[in-house]
């Protein structure tokens, strides 16, 4: 497709949020060794895309400017790259770019191999894209507090925070899959939500429950997936049993102060956080396929098209959607997410 031209959404510096985000003309990218070029059906779009942005990521991230953002997507393979034999054009995938190219907000895409799987017609453009950052790091963070998915886990107890989030609805299905019990907190107008996804107890986070973070049950959390900010360790400690761990997927400088001191003095009760690099091809197969069985739902806060990219970067932004924001570049079938409202 060399010559060829695309629409995209880029920016041009750091800061700027939405109103920073321009429309514009660019070449279609070609694929390289190991790598495919996609036709973008949906993209979703995660926090830390607007992080990189701000600058959090500076002067590492992005590499260079103008930069196109957004990193998980999927599409239609359209051409594939020297090396490639397991791709070919027409093939319906899910991938996750790199993050230092990105590139998700555009009409075409180039991905590599190595975390791009095929996507079955039992799953939507809209439902793959929502995979990538979201569900991974749930597992990621279910499984780094000891959770097993091939049927040998032990039951246990789990907390999830912020549980209507695109990383917390996803934690608390795949939870349930793992033979947990689950305690959520979430606002109040996604509480019924919440219990669809399965989760045993839920809290209003504003309520004084939900504030202590204490079980209905009375039953003390093997594991906590911190999805959000602004709880201290003190309110977590005494809810934890003897060898109880806190994944935080939102650390910061304090975090990683009282891991360490955690580790240092060999306390039973741990806080660990967690950043994630490297994401697994299999893990996304994995999830590809408990969405294909059913067994696990993308809850979707909203829908955009790439014209309104800027809204839906907001909308982001603003820190409260529940499940998944979706850009589509139009043509894609229905989709049968669960939408949330």
């Amino acid at each position: 497709m060399a010559g060829r031209t695309m629409h995209a959404v880029q920016y041009d510096g750091y800061g700027g949020g939405a109103a920073g985000l321009k429309h514009v003309e660019i070449q279609v990218p070609s694929p390289k060794k190991d790598e495919v070029l996609l036709r973008v059906e949906a993209a979703s779009i995660n926090q830390i895309d607007w992080k990189i942005q701000k600058g959090v990521m500076r002067p590492l991230m992005p590499p260079k400017f103008p930069f196109v953002p957004v990193t998980d997507v999927a599409g239609e393979v359209v051409e594939v790259g020297p090396g490639v034999h397991s791709f070919k054009p027409g093939d319906k995938v899910v991938s996750m770019l790199n993050f230092r190219n990105a590139g998700g907000l555009a009409e075409y895409a180039v991905a590599s191999v190595n975390i791009t799987v095929d996507r079955p017609p039992e799953v939507s453009a809209a439902e793959g894209a929502s995979l990538p950052i979201a569900a991974l790091t749930a597992l990621q963070a279910l499984r780094d507090g000891g959770t097993k998915f091939d049927g040998t886990g032990q039951p246990g107890n789990v907390l999830i925070t912020a549980a209507s989030s695109g990383v917390g609805s996803f934690a608390v299905q795949l939870a349930k899959l793992g033979n947990l019990h689950v305690t959520a907190t979430c606002g109040a107008r996604n509480v019924d939500l919440v219990k669809r996804l399965g989760a045993d107890e839920v809290l209003d986070y504003k309520t004084p429950e939900g504030k202590s973070l204490s079980s209905p049950s009375g039953r003390k959390y093997d594991v906590v997936i911190h999805c959000t900010v602004g709880i201290s360790w003190s309110t977590f400690e005494p809810n934890l049993a003897a060898n109880g761990v806190v994944i935080n997927l939102t650390p910061t400088p304090w975090t990683w102060f009282h891991s360490v001191v955690k580790r240092l003095t060999f306390a039973k009760k741990k806080l660990v956080p967690l950043l994630i690099f490297v994401h697994d091809k299999e893990d996304l197969r994995f999830l590809v396929q408990l969405v294909r069985d059913g067994k696990v739902t993308t809850v979707v806060d909203s829908r955009h098209q790439l014209s309104e990219a800027a809204a839906a970067w907001a909308k982001s932004m603003e820190g409260h959607a529940t499940g998944k924001i979706i850009v589509e570049m139009g043509g894609e079938e229905a989709m049968a997410p669960v939408v949330a409202g």
